[in-house]
């Protein structure tokens, strides 16, 4: 899935169903840190960000959950753990109005997309607040007018 974005970005991975499943209220870019056969494995594309998600422990972020599969042409002694956790590089302010929110608003911190800028791995993480099912059905059916809507344009 290599998109190209806008600002040299290019996308790796996209979590389509964070945005299904959660209200988006905020997003910050965070780094990663991550071990070199991690960086050539995400380099190929095999990361899966689905049931990832975030937390703040000890006034530190951490990814936790996300899959980056384990690089074929390393060894076995030199490979990585496929769902280890991987630190999040964000500065301590962003850290101290995190750790507020997802406390007191009872808020989820997800990935939404994996994506490289000027080399560097970096993940989008969204303050984000639960969808009932209600709010999910009310997404599924806006969807379908949308596509109708563009069917009938389509036509004329």
């Amino acid at each position: 899935m290599n998109k190209k974005s806008g600002e040299g970005r290019k996308i790796i991975s996209d979590n389509r169903q964070a945005r299904f499943n959660y209200h988006i209220i905020e997003t910050y870019e965070a780094g990663v840190a991550l071990q070199g056969t991690e960086v050539k494995s995400i380099r190929e594309g095999k990361v899966n960000l689905r049931d990832g998600y975030a937390l703040i422990r000890n006034n530190e972020a951490w990814l936790l959950n996300v899959h980056i599969s384990p690089y074929q042409k390393a060894g076995e002694f030199f490979n990585h753990e496929p769902r280890r956790s991987r630190r999040l590089l964000l500065h301590k302010q962003e850290i101290r109005k995190l750790i507020g929110k997802v406390e007191q608003q009872g808020l989820t911190l997800v990935p939404l997309r994996m994506y490289f800028k000027r080399g560097w791995v970096k993940v989008d993480i969204a303050l984000a607040q639960g969808k009932k099912l209600h709010d999910k059905r009310e997404t599924i059916k806006q969807r379908d007018d949308k596509r109708t809507m563009q069917r009938v344009m389509k036509q004329y």
